[in-house]
Order: structure tokens, then sequence, then C-alpha cells
């Protein structure tokens, strides 16, 4: 059974959490929530999610892949370091590294942008570019593990294309 981690913190864009947790999980998969406290945090639109683990008990070798949401949660969870750390070893164990809209904040603060293809929303993309992404207007991005999407509007192309390069 695959085993993916995600980020929660409140004001998480709650489309861009729950599709692909629902999608990932009809696979038969696990999808812990890692927020900085075990707690219910509120998305962006009210739908609250519970944090199964606190991010600092996170392990990337017990994961496949690594799962962002968007909303304003990740300019927040960017700050804090094991965040980072850990988007950092995905990235170097080469696992799939999902993120869409806002949750570009995070992998660009990690710094494994640089030279590789992404998308994301709009207001986002000269953050992208800054930190070196080739920026492409496209509903998903696919750059050898790295997945991007712009909107919530893309989270049809974004959960087949995740659900695939999982599936290998």
């Amino acid at each position: 059974m695959k085993r993916i981690l995600t980020f929660v913190e409140d004001i998480y864009e709650d489309l861009e959490l729950w599709y692909p947790k629902i999608r990932l999980e009809e696979e038969g998969w696990r999808v812990d929530l890692a927020g900085p406290e075990i707690k219910t945090y509120t998305g962006k639109h009210g739908y609250p999610a519970k944090s199964t683990m606190q991010i600092s008990e996170a392990n990337e070798q017990e994961y496949d892949a690594l799962l962002i949401p968007g909303g304003f949660m990740p300019d927040k969870l960017r700050r804090d370091a094991k965040v980072l750390e850990l988007t950092q070893a995905f990235h170097t164990s080469r696992k799939p590294i999902a993120f869409i809209c806002h949750g570009g904040w995070i992998p660009i603060s990690a710094k494994i942008l640089d030279g590789r293809r992404s998308t994301g929303s709009r207001g986002i993309k000269d953050d992208l570019e800054n930190a070196g992404a080739i920026w492409i207007d496209e509903p998903v991005v696919i750059d050898g593990n790295l997945i991007s999407s712009r909107t919530p509007l893309d989270l049809a192309a974004f959960g087949k294309a995740f659900v695939e390069l999982l599936k290998g």
C-alpha cells in the first residue's frame, strides 16, 4: 500500500486538499495529514481537516510521495525548517512531489525548482520564475518527480496525473 504525506495548516485550499486525498484513497492508498500540531485545521472555505501527525514527526522514508495543497497555508508552512527539510528529502529521493496553486511556495522555499518546468497560480508565477522554474500555463506540468497544477479548476487532471505517476 502506498503512503502519501500531505501538509495541512489553517487556511488551506479546501478542494486542493480533499480532492486529491479522496482520489488517492480510492486507489487504496493511505494519506497522512501532517500539521504543526495534532488538531483540526480550518480551510479557506471552512472545511475542517484533522491532522493525523505533527510535521516534526514526519519521516520521508516512510512515504511514497508528498502532496502540497494551496491556499494561504503554504506561505505559513514554508517558514518551517522541517517542512523544507522534508520537501528536499522527497526531492533528493526522486519521490513524487505534487503541488497545486499556491502550494508551489513550499518547493520555492525548499530551493528545488531551479531549471525545472512547473505551473501554479498566476499569483505566484513571478515567484516560481524568480526561483528558477520555467513557468508553463497548462493544467498539469510534469517534470520528472514534480507534478504541478494551477487552480482547483485543474484538479481532475492533477489527480489523474498524480495517480498515474505513483502507479509508475
